[in-house]
């Protein structure tokens, strides 16, 4: 791949680290969290986190007043400049001085007004030019309509994924949700985003085998401290192909990152999210399957907005500048790379055990993300 073609993607692959490095970081904290902090709230995390996304609308409201405000002094400035152009010429005088003087006014007033109208016919060109680059570009409404839909698939994954670390390790929930991109190529090839190779159904088989050695090695290493792993494992599985889901709807709708206005899009998706689901807040605390309590100490408050300002306000943003730069199976491929980093923070922190199946399969499903972008 040469040409800006190549140069758009290697963009996208390194702000795709940048998410990588925040998601392994935001899950050791929620991990935190839910463990050593005892605020296991998966959803009302997933929805604070989600609801920060509103706060790209602040942005979006004043761009669109400064737009609004430029727009009205340059029809301003355009209408005056046609008064002065329709303003009646002054009446020759008999004498011949004053006549000719009067051609000489008449003369560079016809100059200046042909200059302005030059100037004002440059200044449609570009505007039509201005308008013709952002014709293909979504509008409010359907990127309002586009984030409604995205924020149930979005907020779903996402609290699947937060749950299943109170359950399991960060390491083999990340890496049972780098699975999605067996979803993500399923899926995408289906919808005519992603191009159904020989090589890249080879990455997804070494993804796919490298967590399951990931599985296999790393249930006897968290059976001991954690006997629930198993439903920690099947909420990871749950939020990959709920991942698979929404990156290949994106891509599908949007293609080029050009056509969405991003901002606006991640607003929707956080007003969405405050308008709609904030009834599962009742219905968890009534039911008692998660009961409402704000966190208590002023350190878990810090770490609860850090995850969500970074972990989620910042890091999404990147990504779906990531995807819509490369494609829906790079990036989620590409997410992969969280699990030699998850595996490090998992030996180094919380002292767990791993064999050596279980860095084969860290090292196949690296493997797959090289593959995959060759």
């Amino acid at each position: 791949m040469t040409g800006p073609g190549y140069g758009r993607h290697t963009a996208g692959l390194v702000l795709l680290l940048g998410v990588v490095l925040i998601w392994v970081g935001s899950s050791f904290l929620v991990s935190n969290l839910f463990g050593e902090q005892e605020f296991n709230r998966p959803f009302f995390i997933t929805y604070l986190n989600t609801s920060t996304f509103s706060l790209y609308l602040v942005g979006t409201c004043v761009s669109r007043l400064k737009s609004a405000t430029h727009r009205r002094l340059a029809r301003r400035k355009r209408s005056r400049s046609d008064d002065g152009d329709s303003a009646p010429q002054q009446e020759g005088i008999d004498t011949a001085a004053t006549a000719g003087a009067s051609r000489r006014v008449n003369a560079n007033h016809g100059v200046n007004a042909e200059h302005r109208m030059h100037a004002r016919s440059r200044s449609d060109e570009r505007l039509l030019l201005a308008d013709s680059a952002t014709e293909h570009k979504l509008t409010t409404r359907e990127t309002v309509r586009l984030g409604v839909g995205f924020s149930v698939l979005w907020f779903a994954a996402n609290v699947a994924q937060n749950a299943s670390l109170a359950y399991t390790t960060v390491a083999s929930s990340s890496i049972l949700c780098s699975t999605s991109g067996l979803f993500t190529l399923a899926i995408g090839a289906l919808a005519g985003v992603e191009t159904f190779t020989t090589a890249r159904l080879g990455a997804v088989v070494a993804s796919t085998l490298g967590v399951y050695c990931v599985m296999v090695s790393g249930a006897e290493a968290t059976s001991a401290h954690m006997p629930r792993a198993w439903v920690g494992d099947g909420l990871a599985l749950l939020s990959a192909a709920l991942y698979g889901c929404y990156t290949t709807l994106l891509k599908r709708r949007v293609g080029d990152e050009s056509r969405l206005d991003a901002p606006l899009f991640f607003g929707a998706v956080g007003l969405a999210n405050i308008v709609l689901l904030w009834p599962g807040l009742i219905i968890l605390d009534v039911t008692g399957l998660e009961p409402f309590i704000l966190p208590r100490t002023g350190s878990v408050w810090a770490m609860v907005a850090v995850n969500a300002l970074v972990g989620t306000f910042v890091s999404d943003y990147l990504w779906l500048q990531a995807m819509l730069m490369t494609s829906p199976l790079v990036v989620t491929l590409g997410l992969a790379l969280t699990i030699p980093l998850s595996m490090a923070g998992d030996v180094l922190l919380k002292g767990v055990e791993v064999s050596l199946p279980y860095y084969v399969g860290a090292l196949l499903v690296l493997a797959a993300f090289i593959g995959a972008n060759l």
